[in-house]
Parts: C-alpha cells; sequence; structure tokens
C-alpha cells in the first residue's frame, strides 16, 4: 500500500517540491522533508512525517533518515538566477547539485535497507544551445557551463545503480507558475503592456506545466520501466517568439516590445544566454511509458494558470 511507503524529499519547498509533495500526500505516502530551515518548511509543506535538518554534504546526521525509505527525490540545488554568475556563484550552483547528490547516494549506498528508487532533479541544460534539431533523451550533451554542470550532476546520481537502485534523472524544462520562476517575470512586463519576446525570438523555448512536471515526477517513482534520463517538458515546444504572442493573448495584451539580447546581456551577464539560446526538448521516453500530459499547449497551460487563484 502507497501508505506505508516512505519517501525522502529534498528541494520540499521549491516550485516544483511543493507541487510533489501535495500529490505524494493525495496518495497516502508518508513524506520526509529533507531541509535546512525545518521551521519555515512546515509552513510551506505542512504534514509530512518528519522534518530533517539537512544541507547539501557529503554526509551528516542525517544520513540516518534515509535507512528503510522507499524512495528518495532529490530536488536540492541553488536557483541559476537572480545573480550574476562569478566564479564563487558558480561553485555554489555546481556544488550545491553535484556535492548533494553525492552526499545522498553515498548514505544510500551505506542503507542496510536501501530504497527501491532515487529520483533526482535534472535539467534539459544538459543539452547545451542547440538549432531547432529535435532533442530527445539520447541527444548528446553540450559543452557550456549548464551542459557541463548537469553531466557531473547526472552522473553523481547514476552512482546508486552501483547499488541496485533504480535510478532515474527527470531534466526539466522552463516549468510555467505564475507565483515564482520564468513565467512570473516574463509576466511582469505584460501587465504594463510592456511585454514582447526576447530576441532573436527563433530560440527554442521548451516548457512545461507544474501539474505535469511533478506528474512526470510520479511517473519516474512509480512506473519501474523508467530508468535513466527523462524529459520533463511538453510535447510542443514553441519558439520564444510564439511563446510570448500566446502569453500576451492568454493575458490580453500586445507581445510587440522585443527585449535585447545585448541589454540582457549587460544586466544579467553570462546568465543571458540561457535566454537567448535554446532547445527545441521532446519527452520522448514520457510518451513511450504512457504519460498523458494534462496540458500538452502552451495556450491550454497559459489560460489554466491565469485562471486558477
Amino acid at each position: 500500500m502507497a501508505s506505508a511507503k516512505r519517501v525522502v524529499v529534498t528541494g520540499a519547498t521549491g516550485l516544483i517540491g511543493k507541487e510533489l509533495c501535495r500529490k505524494l500526500a493525495e496518495k497516502g505516502y508518508e513524506i520526509v522533508v529533507f531541509t535546512r530551515r525545518p521551521d519555515s518548511a512546515r509552513r510551506a509543506v505542512p504534514g509530512a512525517a518528519e522534518y530533517v535538518r539537512w544541507t547539501p554534504s557529503e554526509t551528516g546526521p542525517w544520513a540516518s533518515s534515509i535507512e528503510g525509505a522507499w524512495a528518495v527525490v532529490n530536488l536540492a540545488g541553488a536557483s541559476i538566477a537572480g545573480q550574476r554568475w562569478n566564479e564563487q556563484r558558480k561553485r555554489e550552483i555546481r556544488d550545491s547539485r553535484v556535492v548533494g547528490t553525492r552526499g545522498i547516494v553515498a548514505a544510500i549506498k551505506a542503507a542496510s535497507r536501501r530504497p527501491e528508487v532515487l529520483v533526482n532533479a535534472s535539467a534539459i541544460g544538459y543539452y547545451g544551445p542547440r538549432d531547432d534539431q529535435p532533442l530527445d533523451e539520447t541527444a548528446p550533451p553540450g559543452h557550456d557551463f549548464l551542459a557541463e554542470l548537469v553531466r557531473q550532476w547526472e552522473a553523481e546520481a547514476l552512482r546508486a545503480e552501483e547499488a541496485g537502485v533504480r535510478t532515474v534523472m527527470v531534466r526539466s524544462g522552463i516549468v510555467l507558475d505564475k507565483r515564482e520562476g520564468a513565467l512570473a517575470q516574463l509576466m511582469l512586463p505584460f501587465r504594463f503592456f510592456a511585454g514582447g519576446p526576447i530576441l532573436p525570438g527563433t530560440q527554442w523555448f521548451s516548457w512545461i506545466h507544474h501539474a505535469d512536471e511533478a506528474g512526470i515526477f510520479m511517473l519516474a517513482l512509480e512506473d519501474g520501466r523508467a530508468r535513466g534520463p527523462i524529459n520533463a517538458t511538453a510535447p510542443n515546444p514553441q519558439t520564444n517568439r510564439d511563446f510570448v504572442r500566446t502569453l500576451g493573448r492568454a493575458m490580453g495584451r500586445p507581445a510587440l516590445l522585443p527585449v535585447p539580447g545585448f541589454a540582457l546581456r549587460l544586466v544579467v551577464g553570462e546568465f543571458a544566454e540561457t535566454l537567448v539560446t535554446g532547445q527545441r526538448v521532446i519527452p520522448a521516453k514520457a510518451q513511450e511509458l504512457g504519460y498523458r500530459f494534462r496540458y500538452p499547449t502552451s495556450e491550454a497551460a497559459l489560460r489554466e494558470i491565469l485562471a486558477s487563484g
């Protein structure tokens, strides 16, 4: 019975984590939240069985809480947005993922009653900047900072396979939610009738509704056929220009004022490359496993998000 299964979740207070924990609770799983701040996590993710103090590290007293868990979902990672990428910030972004995952996997291997499955967060940044070629899970990695980061991140997660633990890496696209994340930032200029594409506008924008994002994580957890990388993107990616036009229609606003790429580079530095380039990512494996998207088009996804409370 699902009610007897204990799931450890890191990064539970983030956008994806909160949605996933809601789904886990609805299905009767026992949730153990690994968090830097247990008190605030109790408010953000109420109803968990336990809140364990945890930081992304190679070892710690938290490791004993993995003993006997049915599954571990590792979502933790410092935000790639919000600050310019200097060498210190890049190290923080990398260590929060690579070192944190290394510690989780070490604890899994050390357990006498190991989890059956590890579902590790990942990102479509794995593919690096690409043209309009459709990319499924067999596509090779890119060569920029994010691609190398994701490659290292996934390599640490895959070490759990050495201990006989089924391991899935969910390569997330741009998760749509109006309360936080990329969509909230994209919506802001539209509120002032100043929205428009990020030039050149032809770069691909591989998005996913937050409910489908959590749904693919649940698929990765519960379907024993799921293994290795799974793209978590909607089946109909769009160019940035087309997505922004759809957003404008959904908000009843024009999408006429483009944002030059060079201006973004001046404001946010190297991170701007993730906005002026893109990848046309296809969720081939999720579809092969039978996942049915609730929001396969951006028009349906945006209208639901904007109509929700």
